[in-house]
């Protein structure tokens, strides 16, 4: 008999993870509005509704599943999670009052914001973290909460920190197309990728391998600026390569928002995910990801 797995956030990558899921699960998904149940129904999940940010509509989620998946992103505003915080409520509000099942296994997405900027450094996940923005100190605020409850309930937590995520279809085609700058070679930052099918594979393994208590970084093979990734894109797809602004000039023709990730500059490691989760990459750089993705945006017309 398959385990049930409830998956919370059920957009494009849990999607993709559904694939290969709903083979070895019974899917059940959390479903906010009522219109995407049927593309839910389309990938194997079964929708249960309700809303993190309500409390009150999550009382069936205690006791449904063996397993959890929450890739769920934080609010957009403060420095908790409070969506985090509900969704683990939830999980064990009548656990008291009587018998429940509760999850054996809680896989957590998160980002590798959380370890701040690193000045270029090669960092593994025993790196300590320091977020500098509000997004990812929401996510280092959801971390600290599943660990603990995990701990508290003896229930197997692990942890994804998941880079810039790219396919074919996210693309920044029309960032490119519209000549929207890059810092200089000098001034520029390294990044970090993972190709969406990858991660939603390295997520199958995580389920069945990922120990507990353990954070994995979950990115590809390269090591590439920021700059750099979007040259390689412009070439792939033979458009004009971006334009290059100083760093202290930036703030006139770059937004506050993408800003903010280029002031962070980190090069991680995957050999955990390598060698714990026993992930043989599909896409190892982001060439050979971008390659496949022009292929398949070429066969789209």
């Amino acid at each position: 008999m398959k385990q049930t797995l409830l998956l919370i956030g059920c957009g494009d990558i849990a999607l993709r993870s559904a694939t290969l899921l709903r083979a070895h699960y019974r899917l059940i998904g959390l479903c906010r509005h009522s219109e995407n149940a049927p593309k839910l129904r389309k990938y194997g999940i079964t929708p249960i509704f309700g809303d993190l940010d309500n409390p009150k509509t999550l009382n069936k989620l205690a006791g449904i599943s063996q397993a959890v998946l929450h890739l769920a992103p934080p609010p957009n505003h403060g420095k908790r999670d409070i969506r985090t915080a509900n969704l683990l409520a939830s999980l064990t509000k009548r656990l008291a009052k009587r018998k429940i099942i509760l999850p054996q296994r809680f896989i957590y997405i998160s980002t590798s914001g959380v370890y701040g900027d690193c000045n270029g450094a090669l960092i593994d996940e025993t790196h300590p973290i320091k977020p500098r923005i509000d997004r990812s100190i929401r996510r280092a605020d959801a971390e600290k909460k599943v660990r603990n409850w995990g701990l508290r309930n003896h229930v197997s937590v692990s942890i994804l920190r998941v880079p810039g995520i790219y396919a074919a279809e996210r693309l920044p085609l029309k960032r490119i197309r519209e000549g929207a700058p890059v810092l200089l070679p000098e001034d520029d930052c390294y990044t970090n990728s993972i190709h969406a099918n990858d991660l939603a594979h390295i997520i199958f393994a995580a389920l069945r391998y990922a120990k507990p208590g353990r954070i994995y970084n979950a990115c590809d093979d390269s090591t590439l600026k920021m700059g750099e990734y979007f040259d390689l894109i412009a070439d792939f797809f033979d458009m004009p390569r971006p334009p290059r602004v100083a760093r202290v000039n930036a703030y006139k023709h770059i937004s506050s928002s993408m800003l903010s990730f280029m002031e962070e500059s980190r090069r991680l490691t995957n050999i955990r995910i390598k060698n714990e989760l026993y992930i043989n990459l599909r896409y190892p750089t982001v060439a050979k990801g971008i390659s496949a993705g022009k292929a398949a945006t070429l066969e789209r017309g």
